[in-house]
């Protein structure tokens, strides 16, 4: 699951489109359809959702989250036959994709406290989570408490607290004098990525790293802990991925198909240090007697006063004590083992039901979601293929009324997300020339029914059109007076979003199945979905009891989320002209040029952001030109098919020409450049990637080059447009 923060040189902000366009776009009855079309279309649409049903995604998420079910587990394929079961028995055409990934499952972990010399006495954490009473799943089987891709082996040393391990972090031990080289490191999980709290650690020479989840950010302060409320309780442990890269990392751009050459497991971007993740209570028993034993500054001198005097506040978490940075007197040693050679390759599988469209069966809208967890799993991720189940139903049951959608919906459930997106980047790696031909968009859903507040994350160019599906589906929660609110409305009134604005949205970054889509294709992705407090990610404890009595009591948002994909999926499916809205693509373009203007004068160079600014506000200029033809041409007496085939295949080059096949300047995989994963934090976006990362490195000439190369970019983005509304003109204008 995605941890959304903000990027390196700008934040999500409400977008503040011209009034006179979004007026426009309220008044117009639906954006690529015409007038009588927008009415078959909308009865459609209320048929379709009103079929989704909240006591069918209470008995689907039962039965999903009756075990806990990781990747490359027996369970796990368990989950695959239940998924493609009942799409097989709704009449959906199925397909199962297996893969063979490099995913070790755990074999042993283990931590212990070590005495002081001479003594040497030592005591074994434990690591498992409790059994809750009244909570049958809490009490059968459990996951280890494991990090995947941790390295193996064991490491021992004086205990240093790093705060929440970032890079910013370690700089202030450095500047106080305090090495972990050697050391056993524990860091507290948020902020950044679990994978980058590991490349740091090991870039520092750390002999291991334990994470654990502060009560500050993931436990009692937050609220009542599980279960009597929903937050994490003190044995919670999380778990998850410590790899940095996407996919299958023995197949590094490729498929994982039979019979492909494949790294060897020492040339995999891995760690090689062992990471655990513990609880806040064993770590409370490594934190508590820590003091101050390094230099200051470099001072020999130092004592352990000094240390403590340059212990930040901010540094201070929930724990009912004063925390110190160490190193020692407490000193810790971590074992992990896991599989190794052949015995660490298992298969994984992707499940996928197929509606074929009518008229343009080959264009393609994809909604998907990950099927594993690191346990049972009811919110990450059963959550969002009860989600996805539930617009599946709800299609194939008006494709048996008569009422087949003009294009292809494909309806995936991802394996192996957790580990690294495994499950999706294998697919888009294994397609990507039919998706780059022919895909729409991709839609994803990844904890979407967790608390009462409605978020979206999303290409600019389909930001509009969640805003508009919103309007249109009744919110859940009880209205405070008056009539039930759309979700579109609450979202408004939840987010306290002014009258000139629309809700903030996110850009897409990393850490869910869209990044492959997004990132590697350039194509249009939308996430959405309810969340709230919530303490039981990657747990024993995500299980149906909680997701029931806390996550989404009634089941009445994985409803929401569902019915919002079905018409989301419906709406692209079947519009005339496919309804992207690059106007607000470019206005959002435009507010990026400030910051990197910011970030140059802040390295003292004079580069020009001019010609980029420039092309954007070409793009713009064209993308308003073409929706008049759009809107004219969709109008106009008479169908005209052929025009509407054409401006939509001229509509699908748009976001593709802005991304590069070279990729990244050092990330090749990530092609867009428009949006990628922080490569210093993981989850959260950088937009504008290829220019940033210069940036951040420092290179100012490398820095023009990636401006100028980006506006050549645009322009090629404006040249679709262009074809686009030439392919709209009517013959001899």
């Amino acid at each position: 699951m995605r941890w959304p923060s903000k990027c390196f040189v700008h934040a999500a902000v409400a977008v503040g489109l011209p009034f006179a366009v979004r007026l426009a776009a309220q008044q117009a009855p639906l954006v690529g359809y015409s007038v009588a079309g927008a009415s078959v279309e909308q009865a459609t649409e209320s048929q379709a959702i009103a079929r989704v049903s909240a006591a069918e995604a209470s008995t689907f998420s039962r039965d999903l989250s009756r075990e806990p079910h990781m990747s490359g587990t027996p369970a796990q394929a368990r989950t695959r036959d239940y998924v493609i079961a009942l799409m097989r028995q709704w009449g959906l055409e199925t397909e199962v994709r297996a893969y063979s990934v490099y995913i070790p499952q755990p074999k042993s972990v283990h931590v212990w406290k070590l005495g002081q010399a001479p003594a040497g006495d030592s005591t074994e954490l434990i690591l498992a989570e409790d059994a809750v009473p009244g909570d049958s799943t809490t009490g059968s089987s459990q996951i280890l408490t494991f990090n995947g891709y941790s390295g193996v082996g064991s490491g021992a040393g004086d205990v240093v607290y790093v705060n929440y391990g970032l890079i910013q972090d370690y700089a202030h031990l450095d500047s106080v004098g305090v090495s972990v080289a050697g050391k056993v490191v524990i860091a507290r999980y948020g902020k950044s990525f679990r994978g980058i709290k590991a490349r740091e650690a090991e870039r520092h020479h750390a002999a291991a790293l334990l994470i654990y989840s502060d009560p500050a950010d993931d436990g009692y302060v937050k609220g009542d802990t599980y279960p009597e409320g929903p937050m994490r309780p003190p044995q919670g442990v999380q778990r998850g991925s410590v790899m940095n890269d996407d996919g299958d990392p023995s197949t590094p751009g490729y498929p994982s198909l039979p019979g492909v050459p494949r790294l060897a497991p020492e040339q995999m971007p891995l760690p090689h240090i062992p990471v655990v993740p513990i609880s806040y209570r064993n770590a409370a028993l490594l934190l508590g007697d820590l003091r101050g034993t390094g230099t200051v500054h470099g001072s020999a001198a130092a004592s352990a006063a000094g240390s403590v005097a340059h212990f930040p506040d901010a540094w201070q978490g929930a724990l009912p004590f004063r925390y110190h940075i160490g190193p020692g007197p407490t000193r810790a040693r971590v074992s992990f083992d896991a599989e190794t050679g052949q015995a660490a390759y298992h298969t994984i599988w992707n499940t996928y039901g197929i509606v074929r469209g009518t008229t343009h069966p080959e264009e393609m809208v994809l909604f998907g979601g990950h099927r594993d967890a690191w346990g049972p799993g009811a919110s990450d991720n059963v959550s969002g293929v009860v989600t996805v189940l539930g617009a599946a139903h709800a299609i194939a049951d008006e494709v048996r009324a008569g009422r087949r959608p003009a294009r292809t919906i494909i309806f995936a459930t991802w394996d192996a997300e957790e580990w690294g997106l495994e499950g999706s980047v294998e697919y888009v790696e294994q397609d990507s020339t039919r998706l780059a031909q022919s895909a729409l968009a991709y839609f994803n859903v990844d904890m979407p029914a967790d608390g009462p507040n409605f978020t979206g994350t999303g290409s600019p160019s389909l930001r509009s059109l969640l805003r508009d599906v919103a309007r249109q589906v009744v919110d859940p929660a009880h209205p405070d007076s008056g009539a039930p609110l759309s979700v579109y409305a609450r979202w408004r009134r939840t987010s306290v979003t002014p009258d000139t604005t629309e809700p903030a949205m996110e850009d897409p970054g990393g850490g869910s199945d869209f990044a492959g889509f997004s990132a590697h294709l350039g194509i249009p992705i939308l996430e959405w979905g309810y969340g709230g407090n919530g303490g039981v990610y990657h747990s024993v404890y995500d299980d149906y009891a909680w997701e029931s009595r806390f996550g989404d009591p009634g089941f009445v948002h994985h409803v929401a989320s569902a019915r919002i994909g079905v018409r989301l999926l419906l709406r692209m499916a079947n519009a005339d002209v496919v309804p992207f809205d690059y106007v607000e693509y470019a206005h959002t373009m435009r507010g990026y040029i400030a910051p990197i203007d910011s970030a140059t004068r802040a390295h003292g160079w004079s580069v020009s952001t001019a010609a980029l600014a420039q092309a954007i506000e070409r793009m713009e200029r064209a993308a308003a030109a073409f929706a008049l033809a759009r809107d004219s041409a969709i109008a106009a007496p008479g169908r005209h098919a052929a025009a509407f085939e054409a401006a939509n295949r001229a509509l699908l080059r748009v976001e593709r020409a802005l991304t590069r096949p070279e990729g990244l300047h050092d990330r090749s995989w990530y092609r867009s450049l428009i949006y990628a994963p922080d490569n210093d934090d993981g989850y959260a976006d950088l937009a504008l990637p290829s220019v940033n990362e210069a940036i951040r490195s420092g290179n100012r000439d490398l820095t023009a080059q990636e401006i100028a190369d980006l506006a050549h970019r645009f322009d090629g983005a404006t040249a679709a447009l262009t074809a686009a509304r030439s392919a709209l003109r009517p013959p001899g204008s």
